[in-house]
């Protein structure tokens, strides 16, 4: 997720040297969902929860 971010961010700079200032702002927007996905990621890190298996049963 983070390669993607600094892609998006290297993407965003090219297109604001180019002037695709259309492009720049749905680059934006994609920027601000990866670092969001980043966060929420970095939140879960190391909260672990249990889940219940059952107990397997022979056929």
């Amino acid at each position: 997720m983070e390669e993607i971010r600094d892609n998006l961010v290297a993407r965003i700079a090219e297109a604001e040297r180019e002037g695709r200032l259309g492009e720049v702002e749905g680059l934006q927007v994609s920027l601000a969902g990866a670092e969001e996905q980043l966060r929420r990621l970095d939140r879960g890190h190391g909260q672990h929860t249990a889940v219940d298996l059952g107990i397997p049963t022979a056929w």
